[in-house]
């Protein structure tokens, strides 16, 4: 069985944008489904996001406590952030983000794990990469950081407890939780379901 989401080009009869954030845009749309007739839905329209599960050679992942205002917490997350840079390619993006909020580099890039955070609302696609061969970037190079990330603690923690954490409810950000499992998973395949850095990424926003 070939187990795959497919693109539909369903016929969109209006558009709108309800409001336009500094990040996303609220957007209200109506969609012909065919059967179901004519239906009108809200969604949030993102640029999208990168995430690196960073593991070093003791099989330990990096993960950073960074407070979330909308759930009023502070989350164990891996390094993230938007893809809010048009065109910007992943794998660099996500090199930039290792390197502003944990101060590394990675010699070794594969794509994790693709997901869509909120499919029924938003079009929000994040792609996970697993970083590997880590090395500190030089302390003059190194990023000022500001807003929630001041101050982040750091943590490096082995990947059986951090899957542990996540099968036990204590970890919640959807990166860390779909990167943590996705890690472990390629782990016990031998690492055979990486995928290349350059592998297309059609859930992207534009391509």
């Amino acid at each position: 069985m070939d187990l795959r989401d497919e693109a539909v080009d369903r016929p969109v009869s209006a558009s709108t944008t309800v409001h336009d954030g500094r990040i996303f845009a609220l957007r209200s749309e109506t969609v012909d489904l065919g059967a179901g007739g004519q239906v009108t839905r809200e969604f949030l329209d993102h640029p999208g996001a990168v995430a690196i599960v960073a593991l070093d050679d003791e099989e330990r992942v990096l993960l950073l406590r960074q407070y979330r205002h909308p759930v009023r917490r502070e989350l164990w997350e891996p390094p993230a952030g938007l893809l809010d840079v048009d065109g910007e390619d992943a794998q660099a993006a996500a090199a930039r983000e290792l390197a502003e909020e944990a101060d590394l580099r990675a010699a070794r890039w594969d794509v994790l794990v693709d997901y869509l955070t909120t499919p029924g609302g938003s079009n929000e696609a994040i792609r996970v990469f697993l970083a590997r061969d880590l090395s500190l970037v030089p302390e003059g190079e190194r990023h000022v950081r500001e807003a929630e990330e001041i101050g982040m603690e750091a943590r490096w923690v082995p990947l059986d407890e951090a899957v542990t954490a996540v099968l036990g409810g204590d970890v919640h950000n959807p990166s860390a939780v779909v990167g943590i499992l996705a890690a472990a998973a390629a782990r016990s395949a031998g690492w055979a379901t990486l995928r290349p850095v350059r592998t297309p990424w059609p859930e992207r926003r534009g391509g």
